[in-house]
């Protein structure tokens, strides 16, 4: 599967954000307005880490079923029945909205929940047709609010998942939250864990530009070392990137 950005990112998001002024921000927990230190943490794992190429898609639709299919698994998962649909030459939405529930729920087997996503993927592209006239290009000309509502109003698609298809497939300006942006900003004493999904979207939406590629990277960068640093178990917090801006040692670290 091609690594390759499906949107070149421009140099605000290649680049470090430089921040104005002086002294140490704050890392009381926030009251839900804006994390002025979060370009500090942009800065810190991009320049350990480097561009991500995320999301891994070959199309805009491809990078719409991916973000379907990898709910409630691991992209590996997910990567082989987008491998499978593409072998069965089914990776448009009209293929999708043709093709027996039965035989694509067995494609799709790999994923997990594959029943259920198989109906997720057949009310995606009902919707695409019905109310863009099967076009991604018209859907994606949809101003975001409007877009995030009405992909909110499809069966199985929840706000992580439009989020992943209004910023990876289509560019819009919105940041994903998942596990992993939660467990850092936890650990870091930036929230409580009692946010909701919307309050934490808005944090970074607020604190940040106004910059898909640069949501695009900064959430692969956590996804990165959410996966690979800060674990749920044995979080590798002295090798972490961002291990200069903890607060106070996490149990169990190492």
């Amino acid at each position: 599967m091609s690594t390759s950005p499906i949107f070149p990112a421009p140099p605000p998001a290649t680049a470090p954000i430089r921040q104005s002024g002086r002294g140490r921000q704050s890392r009381a927990t926030p009251a839900l307005a804006s994390l002025p230190i979060l370009p500090k943490y942009y800065d810190a794992l991009f320049q350990a880490h480097g561009e991500q190429h995320w999301w891994p898609g070959q199309t805009p639709f491809e990078v719409i079923v991916g973000a379907i299919l990898v709910q409630n698994t691991n992209w590996q998962n997910a990567a082989r029945a987008i491998a499978n649909l593409r072998r069965a030459k089914l990776l448009t939405p009209a293929a999708l909205e043709t093709v027996p529930q039965a035989k694509l729920a067995r494609l799709i087997r790999s994923s997990g929940y594959f029943r259920q996503k198989a109906r997720k993927l057949k009310a995606f592209v009902n919707f695409l047709r019905t109310e863009h006239r099967g076009s991604l290009t018209h859907m994606f000309r949809t101003p975001t609010a409007n877009l995030r509502e009405q992909l909110l109003s499809i069966h199985g698609i929840g706000p992580e998942t439009a989020d992943s298809i209004l910023l990876y497939a289509g560019n819009h300006p919105v940041f994903v939250v998942d596990a992993y942006t939660r467990r850092i900003l936890q650990r870091h004493g930036l929230a409580t864990g009692k946010e909701s999904y919307e309050e934490i979207r808005g944090l970074f939406e607020k604190s940040l530009p106004n910059d898909p590629q640069l949501f695009n990277e900064f959430h692969a960068l956590i996804v990165h070392t959410g996966k690979n640093f800060c674990r749920t178990r044995a979080p590798l917090c002295s090798q972490c990137a961002l291990r200069a801006l903890l607060p106070h040692p996490v149990e169990g670290s190492r």
